[in-house]
């Protein structure tokens, strides 16, 4: 199930469209029509949303080629049946370690380094959990395509340091989670991780 409103499923596809077109075509009056596309995409979610119109376009609109998914990382770090979450600086809300993958890091390596710098813990990637779809699971319009992958992790030690993403990191109880920042995780989601750590042989959960 698709969680989005169906013009932000718009505005995604014809942004996609427009920077195609504007990939791989040559003819001039081409080139505009796919620009005037892809303002359009970009009007729609200025109109829907707080976002202004220059974030939109570096954020929305500033890429080249065919278009693709970004991926998120999340981080499922235990210890005495508490899963950690860091607090975030931007909204005060809760989430599991993570982020977004950056180009020049394997999933290991961005695991280990959102880890570290986030939540100030030492971890070990162990399997993946889940590779989701976020349309499908978390609330709130998101402007891009997005894969959120959770992957378990074994906590090996660390102590949290104060940093400009973060604003502290606890261990948790499922019954015990704080307020969350539902479009990084949702409850849903972290129960998913607890229960993959209780079993021996976890099939990764994939839409």
């Amino acid at each position: 199930m698709n969680n989005e409103p169906k013009w932000l499923e718009w505005a995604k596809k014809l942004q996609a469209l427009a920077q195609s077109g504007l990939a791989y075509s040559d003819n001039k009056y081409d080139i505009e029509r796919f620009e005037e596309i892809r303002n359009i995409s970009i009007d729609m979610i200025n109109q829907y949303t707080d976002i202004n119109h220059k974030k939109v376009r570096d954020l929305f609109a500033s890429e080249r080629g065919y278009q693709t998914p970004k991926v998120d990382v999340r981080a499922a770090i235990f210890k005495d049946n508490k899963i950690l979450l860091i607090k975030e600086q931007i909204d005060g809300l809760w989430a599991m370690p993570g982020g977004w993958a950056d180009i020049d890091t394997s999933l290991r390596e961005a695991l280990i380094k959102e880890s570290k710098e986030e939540a100030g813990a030492d971890v070990e990637p162990k399997r993946v959990i889940a590779i989701l779809d976020r349309r499908k699971h978390n609330p709130y319009p998101f402007p891009f395509g997005l894969y959120k992958i959770f992957v378990e992790c074994d906590y090996l030690g660390g102590e949290f340091q104060s940093n400009i993403e973060t604003l502290e990191a606890k261990f948790f109880k499922l019954e015990d989670l704080p307020p969350l920042s539902l479009g990084r995780n949702t409850k849903e989601q972290i129960a998913m991780c607890f229960e993959a750590r209780k079993k021996n042989c976890h099939e990764t959960i994939f839409d």
